[in-house]
Formats: C-alpha cells, sequence, structure tokens
C-alpha cells in the first residue's frame, strides 16, 4: 500500500543508529551509587514525524498520551493538542498509526459534531488515552479543575465523541487522569478529584468493558491539608492494579513529596503494599507505603515558585511481573536546585533506590520500559542540549545512558511497551510544534 505521507516535509521517516554518549553518575540521598561509564551500542530507533502540527501546549509529565494495541500487526496510537483557533487554545485528537505505517487523524467531536476546543494550560490540558477490549478509544483531555472532558468511540474505527455525561462524579473538577488498559480489556483510571482548599483526593475509576461502564472503585488517598497527584497505572497478568502517586501541601503545588505506591486486587477488592501487606484506603502520607520519604531540609510548601528545598516532581512505573519498578525525579538538599533521575524497587520492607543521572537539570518528563528478562530502561529528558532525550540502562548498580533518538529535538517524552517487546516512544518537539514517533 502506497504511504500517503511517505517522504514528505510531514512524514519524514529516518532510521538512526544510536550514537553511546555517557549519562549516569553518582549523587542522590538514601541511593545506591551509579558510577559514569560509557554505553555499549543499543538497538536502532525508527524515527518518524507525525504528520500533522501538534500546539505548543502539549507537554506534560503526568499524562499517558500513548497507547498500542497488536491486532493483525501493531497499533499506536497518539493523543495530542492540534492548535486552536487561536495562539492561546488547542483541539485534542488522535493520531493512529497502522502496522503498514500509514497514519490517519482522529478529532475528539463536541456533540454537535465540531472539533472540540479548550484553553491551553501547560502541564494540565493534556490528554491521556487508552484502547479497551472492544476497540474502542477512550481519551481524557484538558481538565485542570474542570468537570469531565471525556471522548469515546462507540466501534473500533468508529468517531470518537463526547461521553463526558456517562461518567461517575459528575459536577466535580477532575485533574491528571492517568489511564492504562488490562489484561481483560477494562480500563483503569486515576485522577485527582475536586478543587478543595483544604485537601483533593486521589480516585481510581475502572471502566467494566463487557457491560460498557465506568463506576468507582475507591478514593485510594486523601488527607487533610494534603493533595493527591496521580503519576502512572500498571495491570499485570493476574488483573492486579498498580497506582503511583505523589502528595503536595493543599492546595496545590509544584514541588511534590512523598511518592508512594498502592496496589488493588479486583478479584477480592482489597488493596496491598509493595510486600503484599493489607493496605487501609484511603491511605494517607503517614499511612502510604513510601517510595521516597522526606530528606533533610525537605518542607511541605504550597510555593509554586520561590520553594527550593528537596522536593519529587514525577514519576513512571513498569512491571517486573507483578513487582513494580519506579523511575522518578527528586531534588535533594545537596543536588544544587537539580532535579535527579532515580530508580526504585522494593527491596525488604521497604524500597531500594539508585541514581540513574545526576549530570544536569533534567525536565519532568520520564519513562521507564522492562523486557522481561531482567533487563529495564529508565528514560529521561535533559533541560538543554543537542539531543535531549535519553534512554539509561543498569548491571550491577551502575547506569549508563545513551542519546535515545540522535537529531531528534524532542523536549518531552512518553512511553509505552508495545506486545512485540518494542519501547514506543511519544516525543513532542514543543518548539517547533511537531510531534515524532519512534520505536527501539
Amino acid at each position: 500500500m502506497r504511504r500517503p505521507y511517505a517522504v514528505s516535509a510531514a512524514a519524514l521517516t529516518a532510521v538512526l543508529t544510536l550514537v553511546p554518549t555517557a549519562q549516569a553518575t553518582s549523587a542522590g540521598p538514601s541511593t545506591t551509587t551509579a558510577t559514569a561509564a560509557t554505553a555499549a551500542a543499543d538497538t536502532v530507533a525508527t524515527v518518524e514525524k507525525v504528520p500533522y502540527a501538534m500546539d505548543s501546549s502539549n507537554q506534560a509529565a503526568w499524562w499517558t498520551p500513548a497507547a498500542t494495541y497488536k491486532g493483525r500487526g501493531q497499533y499506536t496510537y497518539f493523543a495530542f493538542n492540534e492548535p486552536g483557533s487561536t495562539a492561546a487554545t488547542h483541539r485534542p485528537a488522535i493520531a493512529r498509526r497502522d502496522p503498514d505505517g500509514v497514519w490517519s487523524r482522529l478529532p475528539l467531536l463536541n456533540s454537535d459534531g465540531q472539533q472540540a476546543e479548550f484553553t491551553d494550560d501547560n502541564g494540565h490540558n493534556q490528554p491521556s488515552v487508552a484502547r479497551d477490549g472492544s476497540g474502542r478509544l477512550h481519551d481524557f483531555t484538558s481538565m485542570h479543575g474542570d468537570t469531565w472532558r471525556y471522548f469515546r468511540s462507540e466501534s473500533a474505527g468508529g468517531s470518537i465523541t463526547d461521553h463526558a455525561s456517562e461518567l461517575p462524579d459528575q459536577g466535580v473538577g477532575i485533574t491528571y487522569p492517568v489511564l492504562t488498559t488490562a489484561p481483560n480489556g477494562d480500563l483503569y483510571l486515576t485522577a485527582r478529584v475536586g478543587i478543595g482548599a483544604e485537601q483533593r483526593p486521589g480516585k481510581l475509576y475502572r471502566w467494566d468493558n463487557a457491560a460498557a461502564k465506568w463506576s468507582v472503585v475507591a478514593t485510594f488517598a486523601t488527607a487533610q491539608y494534603r493533595a493527591v497527584y496521580p503519576d502512572d497505572l500498571a495491570v499485570d497478568s493476574a488483573g492486579r492494579v498498580h497506582i503511583l502517586y505523589e502528595w503536595s501541601k493543599a492546595p496545590s503545588s509544584a514541588f511534590r513529596h512523598q511518592l508512594s505506591y498502592l496496589r488493588y486486587d479486583p478479584s477480592t477488592g482489597t488493596f496491598a503494599d509493595s510486600t503484599g501487606a493489607a493496605a487501609t484506603v484511603p491511605a494517607t502520607p503517614d499511612t502510604a507505603d513510601v517510595v521516597q520519604g522526606l530528606t533533610s531540609g525537605e518542607e511541605w510548601s504550597s510555593d509554586n515558585t520561590g520553594y527550593t528545598g528537596p522536593a519529587v516532581q514525577s514519576a513512571k512505573l513498569t512491571l517486573d511481573g507483578s513487582t513494580p519498578k519506579v523511575a522518578f525525579r527528586y531534588r535533594s538538599a545537596d543536588s544544587a536546585g537539580v532535579f535527579r533521575v532515580y530508580y526504585a524497587y522494593p527491596s525488604g520492607a521497604g524500597w531500594a533506590r539508585q541514581t540513574v543521572y545526576a549530570g544536569g537539570q533534567t525536565t519532568a518528563a520520564l519513562g521507564i520500559t522492562w523486557d522481561e528478562t531482567d533487563a529495564k530502561r529508565v528514560y529521561y529528558v535533559t533541560a538543554s542540549g543537542t539531543d535531549r532525550v535519553f534512554a539509561a540502562t543498569e548491571a550491577g548498580g551502575t547506569w549508563t545512558a545513551q542519546s535515545a533518538t540522535p537529531g531528534v529535538p524532542a523536549d518531552r517524552l512518553a512511553v509505552r511497551r508495545d506486545s512485540d517487546g518494542n519501547d514506543v516512544l511519544y516525543l513532542p518537539d514543543t518548539a517547533h510544534n511537531t510531534l515524532y514517533y519512534a520505536r527501539r
């Protein structure tokens, strides 16, 4: 089949050989030391420019804007913001890549048939997407304390239309919708619910694929004078839902604390921590299974600009079977204002940590994948440089990194691992209003 966008300015395909670049150094509190080393050559990445204009507002860290599906080949879905009618607005859409490499554009439509349009709000008004077991696409988008903005197709390949009225918790402000697909075709969603000044809970929702219906599973975390920030979700082969989230001082803050973990078993309706011990929900900062606790000088600050103390800012999750593995950014008292990148995993009654990257400032975007053979990759984005997206791997506690997509000027990142064992990278270049697809 002829590719309608092949070898054009809109969709230039390039096969790039990755160039090793040493990036790992030792730093950070409560970590296993990682020393600098030159990375060995990794796999070859295939990179394509998505053939649709991207709005510069298409940038976040908490989002889950990429999904994959294995049918007669691998399908990829990228939810993104297109330019709006003004510089201050955007229009949500999904770019679908078929197994033969052909792209198609799926706009999110209001009830009047017109493409939806929302106000820009970097870090908040961004999309998350998933495909359920019946082939329906689900897209949550552009909510910062807004009522539900939820779009869904009625069938595989159908138009994606407004279904916000079908969600529980109508009339409540929603922020940070994080979405994933379970092996049985159900979906799970976490979000911060409410805009109260004293507390903002985190809730878990389930899409029953057979019944085609959303329901509330539980308020998984809440506390007085605290706000919950969802980070990521993953579902293991037994159907257990793994939740990663942070806390801030209420009502909100750019600087968060006590990165935390929780596991939900739908077969029993119970929650557990990383050791398998029963957990009571909603969790609080005092009862949560904390991946990264408070360190020297760390305060619960709601200052969005002036706070310079230790803090968490973003995190992502993958699974080794049923064991959670976490990548996160943390600024410690000795890091001179730099958010370093760390890797964490359950160890005994707590969590062990290793330093992945401490060579300079990073952006909030992260990714982590696991290839089921005790090999893992942590993806991160540096705040400057010609190549800014890096993939780090570990051997014997030492992390080494190399440019993930040399020559691609991306400054944000999201990652999904497909069922063929490839890492699919979602790479916004906000300076040039361009979105890239990469597979490695």
